[in-house]
């Protein structure tokens, strides 16, 4: 994968989760100072699950955020390509259902779930847009999309201490808890190539999402977006 680049291989993604999964719950916590865990509670509140729903949880990982979702519950399936990923999730969380699966040609029957959601995975999908035309199609007539994903910071201060800083130092930590710190070089790379808030939002919409509309959480470094099946 190029550097500072949303250019990607599927396979070299793959690759990439393999070799952090064992430690990437951990390291993620770390990374994020805890903030990770207020944007799974904020992204399970935003999707509104009601118990008897079904909700579909991509680039689950391991499946942290879909036992997250499954506090509300409604029965939340994790999928995800990396099988590194899933090897340590059924170690960690063997409750938690959790299958392979490609975002770009789901195992899934049309109309097959009433929310979908996708965690700081849709950057590393090669087509975002055909993954989110994917996640249409699996789901429900008016049920709901949540994408939580890094974005940019709103305020410009903190915005070029993000960039400039933050972003730079993420390697240098990772390098330290990571079981494949070079991965995050990748990562931290990804984030400001990524389309802004009112960008992603249009992207969103062109798939065939209606209604859609985003919130900042932690000033603009995460983004969650909202939208409905039509």
């Amino acid at each position: 994968m190029g550097r500072a680049s949303l250019e990607k291989e599927p396979h070299e993604v793959a690759a990439m989760f393999d070799g952090v999964a064992e430690k990437y719950d951990r390291t993620n916590t770390v990374l994020a100072l805890g903030q990770d865990r207020m944007w799974r509670r904020c992204t399970r509140e935003a999707l509104d699950l009601k118990s008897g729903e079904r909700v579909l949880d991509l680039a689950a990982g391991t499946g942290v955020s879909t036992q997250e979702l499954a506090r509300s519950g409604a029965t939340a399936i994790g999928a995800d390509f990396s099988v590194g990923m899933l090897r340590a999730g059924r170690r960690a969380r063997p409750s938690v259902p959790l299958v392979a699966a490609d975002a770009l040609a789901l195992p899934f029957a049309d109309d097959s779930f009433d929310a979908v959601t996708i965690s700081f995975g849709l950057r590393n999908i090669v087509d975002p847009a055909a993954a989110l035309r994917e996640m249409a199609r699996v789901t429900r007539p008016g049920g709901r999309l949540v994408v939580c994903e890094f974005s940019h910071p709103v305020l410009p201060p903190f915005r070029l201490v993000y960039l400039g800083i933050v972003l730079r130092t993420l390697p240098v930590v990772a390098r330290r808890v990571a079981s494949n710190p070079d991965a995050y070089v990748y990562l931290a790379e990804s984030i400001p190539a990524w389309p802004d808030q009112e960008a992603l939002a249009g992207v969103i919409q062109q798939a065939g999402w209606a209604k859609v509309a985003w919130r900042n959480l932690t000033g603009g470094v995460v983004a969650l977006h909202r939208a409905t099946k039509p």
